[in-house]
């Protein structure tokens, strides 16, 4: 009926195909919203770039392999492929009740990933960028078996806190190397590791300072992705082992006895992905990674390193295209708490969510609008209750049924005017606010454009108030719903991006009855395709407190859990055995005399009479005891404790007391010094 052409000069459309991936989900464990941190903006993206009728396509798959899955696997008595199909399975399905619809949703594991990714590491063995060399690697003698990374805990070479042989995961965040970990632990049987000499491949990751120096300052994306990797540039990179002695993974080229690092066959999946949607298509992967069709990861900022720093210098040596762009969100935390499963602080996407009816919309919506994109985003049900009851409901939901009601109920369908210039400039003005914020990636600024002309129009609607027009002014009344009509198009099409079921329930309202996927931005500011309007319904419904109790009730629940779980473990592991018990040697022993020590207030030295020897032991009780009283006093001391120096004075054992006031513990009779305590 009415055209409007969009003139909006920075709206560039480009001329090749795009490519979007978003980090890999590893298949040991279902989704959380902390993976959703990734995908919902990456979804909300791609939606938004088919809408400016850009060709984007979007892959990804999961992450199958490494030490956890098999640790996992058995666990339940199951293979590790069994494992990574079921969970692969469960991250496709969530994903797309969450509105997050992959063109292909691929698993590492898979044939053509084992191909490509052993023909990438033979060209990078063929053009001298992977050498062998014989480290020292954590082997369990009890096992009898070489312990892959994930298999070893330790401490951290770099800041001394416990850490996995992999990662500083609690400390410094560093990459450890194979050996690097310091007192390694099996995490199979618990015993101490050893060190033993193997051989291994390694990647010349230093001989890409230069290239990744000149990539980085051009790399597209967001700041931090940038920032991180040139700083760890700039300390100067190491030599990365890309082998791992596993039997679950990709086989080193050559290799029977050794697997590719994780590290290395999970982003070549999206490679690989983007070959199996060319095979399923038809299309062209190659334009992509050996032509000019850019390529946009988004990840999590925790995988920076992997991303900006050994993906491009692995690509780079086998003769591909880098990424053009990287997009790295903040983490997420729990009600102010840091984001834990062992410690319960999870929001888990299936059972705490959709399985409870909530709308992925509201999430959706709360993910992209809290925060901006790189910052840590922290989930509060308080907050998610706030964010859709006022903005959703009250000023979207309110201003959609006021609108179509009166315009399906009072003026029977779409008046037949054209919308004016101050709506069509309102419009124009969202549409290119949305875009500035997402070409920098700003995914809260662009949905802060979009919810300011959801406000336009609430506002408009009230101020013009058409029920009170009627009386007055009918076509006065038309031209105002008319206007509003435009912006809930108008709305409808941007809000696709963030709302994409609720957005389709509006475009049926509007009287369409095709997908609003499929429709461009430029069609914000155009007619309909019908006068005609079905009946209004309410498209948003609030989110009552007693819903939120619940939901605060079982995330309060399972911390709980998980702290008696936790105490339960630190009672367990401070358990000994009887064995362990019986290496403790503990007989009676009388006091002969006592001492202060100069210079200390709590320490007395203290003579025993142990038989047929006496000791000199070192005691904290002077606060309790005059030295005078002690003297005949029979006592139980440890007797095989290493000697140790306390204020320069030599201890040669321990008197065993009780409680604060520390009670010395004694026999019920007499019995003779050096009497073994059984």
């Amino acid at each position: 009926m009415y055209l409007y052409h969009l003139k909006a000069k920075n709206i560039v459309m480009s001329d090749t195909p795009l490519l979007v991936t978003c980090g890999l989900p590893y298949t040991n464990g279902p989704c959380h919203i902390g993976h959703l941190r990734t995908y919902v903006p990456a979804d909300f993206f791609v939606r938004y770039m088919r809408h400016k009728g850009e060709e984007v396509i979007f892959v990804c798959g999961s992450d199958n392999h490494g030490t956890p899955i098999v640790i996992s696997a058995e666990a339940e008595g199951i293979t590790p492929r069994e494992m990574s199909e079921r969970y692969n399975e469960h991250f496709e399905t969530t994903f797309k009740k969450m509105g997050i619809d992959f063109d292909r949703f691929g698993m590492t594991d898979d044939p053509t990933n084992h191909k490509r990714t052993q023909e990438i590491v033979q060209k990078l063995i063929d053009n001298n960028h992977i050498y062998k060399k014989i480290i020292n690697q954590s082997y369990c003698p009890h096992c009898q078996m070489f312990l892959p990374d994930r298999y070893v805990e330790g401490t951290c070479p770099h800041c001394g806190e416990k850490a996995r042989g992999d990662e500083c995961d609690q400390g410094c965040g560093k990459h450890l190397e194979p050996g690097e970990i310091k007192d390694p632990i099996c995490k199979i049987c618990g015993g101490k590791a050893e060190l033993r000499d193997q051989e291994h491949y390694f990647f010349k990751l230093g001989d890409f300072s230069d290239f990744l120096e000149e990539y980085l300052p051009q790399l597209k994306g967001t700041s931090n992705a940038r920032n991180y990797a040139s700083g760890w540039v700039k300390e100067g990179l190491h030599d990365w082992c890309i082998t791992r002695t596993l039997n679950w993974g990709v086989k080193f080229p050559g290799s029977e006895e050794l697997v590719v690092y994780v590290w290395v066959d999970a982003p070549i999946g999206y490679m690989s992905f983007t070959e199996e949607w060319a095979e399923k298509t038809g299309g062209d992967w190659e334009q992509f990674w050996k032509g000019s069709s850019p390529v946009i990861h988004f990840i999590g900022q925790d995988i920076v390193y992997h991303h900006c720093v050994f993906w491009p210098a692995l690509l780079k040596g086998a003769g591909y295209m880098p990424p053009d762009a990287v997009v790295a969100s903040g983490m997420v935390k729990i009600d102010d708490k840091k984001f834990s499963k062992s410690r319960g602080y999870v929001v888990w996407t299936n059972e705490d969510y959709l399985d409870l009816g909530l709308s992925s919309d509201y999430l959706r919506y709360y993910l992209l609008s809290y925060t901006s994109h790189t910052k840590e985003l922290n989930f509060s049900w308080k907050e998610y209750q706030t964010r859709v009851n006022n903005e959703l409901v009250d000023t979207i939901g309110n201003f959609f049924y006021r609108t179509l009601h009166f315009a399906a109920k009072k003026l029977g369908g779409i008046p037949q005017k054209e919308p004016e210039q101050e709506i069509l400039a309102e419009i124009e003005k969202a549409i290119l606010e949305t875009e500035r914020s997402i070409q920098e990636y700003e995914f809260k600024s662009a949905i802060e454009a979009i919810m300011a002309l959801g406000s336009f129009g609430n506002a408009y609607i009230q101020t013009n108030a058409p029920w009170k027009l009627m009386k007055t002014d009918e076509e006065g009344a038309k031209q105002v719903i008319r206007n509003c009509l435009q912006i809930v198009k108008a709305l409808t099409i941007l809000l696709d991006a963030v709302i994409p079921d609720k957005a389709q329930k509006s475009w049926e309202l509007l009287g369409y009855g095709d997908k609003v996927i499929d429709h461009t931005l430029s069609e914000a500011k155009t007619g309909f395709d019908s006068e005609i309007l079905p009946n209004p319904e309410i498209i948003f419904d609030k989110i009552e407190d007693e819903k939120i109790e619940e939901y605060e009730k079982t995330l309060r629940m399972r911390v709980e859990t998980a702290k008696l779980k936790e105490k339960s473990q630190k009672k367990e592991e401070n358990m000994i055995t009887i064995d362990e018990f019986a290496k403790v040697e503990l007989k009676a022993g009388r006091i002969i005399e006592a001492e202060k020590i100069d210079g200390s207030k709590k320490l007395l030295r203290i003579q025993v009479d142990l038989g047929d020897e006496k000791r000199q032991i070192v005691s904290g009780i002077a606060q309790f005891y005059n030295p005078e009283e002690l003297a005949d006093q029979d006592v139980i001391v440890v007797t095989n404790l290493k000697p140790a120096k306390l204020f320069g004075v030599e201890s040669n054992g321990m008197i065993l007391a009780a409680g604060e006031e520390a009670s010395l513990l004694t026999t019920k009779i007499k019995v003779a010094p050096g009497t073994k305590v059984l």
